[in-house]
């Protein structure tokens, strides 16, 4: 079994980042709920605390048998996670009176403790924290400080366990990497964890989980599904079958496309085209929740339709990855949200769930793409709703209004195609805006629609900024829209961030 790091999640907005900078350097790792630390602990190497959100005399702070892990295994309290293992050791944390958030600089260091190999005073790191230790216990030994925080982080005498105020998983942490990695080293850790090590191993475990059992995965287009069939195939061949459902909103010819990169790639695909349905089950329908719902439960139907014609079909596939599993869970283990890519079809097909991304974050599932050949347009590709342009055409959904947006959909994204800036945007799309403008073509005043044209960048999509796209690109788009695309006279940017905005407009 794959030896591990345990991240134990205290609801820090930080804690899948931690998660992805082991990844980072090859260590498999799994964040669990703060109250969840498995029974079987025989392949775990050590254990990470993250931040919190509350403080640890908070009442309603969340707390963890912390003898389950000290002096068991290596220990990295992080922020919240340094403090509760100092309070809970008859340590002081108190009110740091105002929030201390941003760089610091380590004015101490202790060189000669293992976490802080090769760090140097001077270092840059990153405060997020309203509360600090103000006293550690008598067992416990400073071993850096910044000028405004006397503890920033700790070694307990006669245990492997460290705790650091400050956060080393953020990328404003300038040796944060290094940190990580000497803990890793502490924990004895082999760093083995790679896309080839990955697709040798999941392979192998499909194998035996799915023998020669038929299986049904419902494709999108997307990286994430795209990559979980490849995977399949590679381990059950033909007992593998794809159903791509156009709905009516996807991009411009992405239907005929995907079909063909599909056929590249020796998968068995049903296309199945279902336009008019979706148009007419959201004819008039403007609350974009509904709109979500009815094509939900519409492709749920069609896919539920096109599945049953495939005889002894046992399990259902899907590309869902690990940020949606661990979003799928609040800390105390509850569903809060689910993410399935297919919501809903386990119950209705009383089919068994295979998701053999689960464990990866979308930045590896690229990287296992490539390790499986898969073209790079394809891994590249950007995210894209599951609901496709309903959600970006705000108002009620016609026809005319996605051919519209389609084909100032695909100026925009061609556009930045030809200009290399494809894959220095996270996601980008155009907005059909439910407003019409005045303008002048020719001789001729007109009242046409508005669009929004929206870029951003990111990571992962938790936090965005408004990609500061050149100015000459953005006037050559506005150009080419309003001469091209019958219906539009207007083209407006959107320099909104995540937060307070969403990436998408509904």
């Amino acid at each position: 079994m794959l030896k591990k790091i345990i991240i134990l999640d205290f609801g820090s907005q930080t804690t899948q980042l931690i998660g992805r900078r082991l990844r980072e350097l090859n260590e498999y790792c799994e964040i669990l709920p703060y109250n969840k630390f498995p029974e079987d602990t025989h392949n775990i190497k050590g254990v990470i605390l993250s931040g919190s959100p509350y403080s640890v005399y908070d009442p309603i702070a969340f707390k963890a048998d912390l003898s389950l892990i000290r002096g068991k295994f290596p220990v990295l309290g992080i922020c919240y996670g340094a403090q509760l293992m100092a309070y809970t050791s008859n340590g002081i944390v108190e009110s740091a009176g105002s929030r201390e958030y941003g760089r610091a600089n380590l004015s101490f260091i202790n060189n000669d403790d293992l976490l802080m190999k090769d760090i140097q005073a001077g270092s840059q790191i990153w405060m997020s924290h309203g509360d600090s230790i103000t006293k550690i216990p008598e067992n416990f030994n400073k071993i850096a400080s910044t000028i405004d925080v006397e503890l920033a982080a700790y070694k307990v005498k006669g245990e492997k366990t460290w705790g650091v105020q400050f956060h080393p998983e953020v990328f404003h942490t300038l040796d944060g990497t290094l940190l990580l990695e000497n803990f890793l080293n502490i924990c004895g850790c082999t760093r083995n964890w790679s896309p080839a090590s990955f697709v040798e191993s999941t392979v192998a475990e499909l194998k035996k989980q799915l023998g020669k059992d038929k299986v049904v995965l419902g494709l999108s287009g997307g990286v994430d599904s795209s990559v979980a069939a490849v995977l399949l195939h590679r381990a059950i061949g033909k007992n593998l079958t794809c159903i791509f459902v156009d709905h009516g909103l996807l991009r411009k010819n992405e239907f005929e496309n995907v079909m063909k990169d599909y056929e590249h790639l020796g998968l068995n695909v049903i296309g199945v085209n279902v336009k008019d349905r979706f148009y007419s089950a959201l004819a008039g329908v403007s609350d974009p929740e509904k709109k979500r719902k009815i094509i939900g439960s519409g492709f749920i139907d069609v896919f539920d339709e096109e599945a049953h014609k495939i005889k002894d079909v046992k399990w259902l596939a899907q590309g869902t990855i690990y940020p949606d599993i661990i979003e799928s869970l609040s800390i105390t283990g509850t569903v809060i949200k689910s993410h399935h890519n297919v919501g809903g079809l386990p119950e209705k097909m009383h089919l068994k769930l295979c998701e053999p991304l689960r464990l990866l974050f979308k930045d590896e599932v690229r990287r296992v793409g490539t390790e499986l050949g898969m073209m790079h347009h394809l891994i590249k590709r950007q995210p894209f709703p599951g609901p496709g342009l309903a959600v970006r055409i705000l108002g009620d959904i016609t026809a005319e209004k996605v051919r519209i947006l389609q084909e100032a959909d695909d100026i925009f994204i061609s556009g930045l195609r030809e200009w290399n800036l494809y894959d220095k945007v996270w996601q980008a799309g155009v907005i059909l805006l439910p407003v019409q403008s005045v303008g002048v073509m020719g001789d001729e005043r007109t009242y046409e629609n508005a669009v929004a044209l929206r870029a951003v960048t990111s990571t992962d999509a938790m936090t965005a900024d408004w990609a500061q796209l050149p100015y000459e690109f953005l006037a050559k788009m506005s150009n080419e829209i309003i001469n091209k695309v019958k219906g539009v006279n207007r083209v407006v940017y959107d320099i909104s961030s995540k937060p307070p905005a969403t990436i998408e407009w509904e």
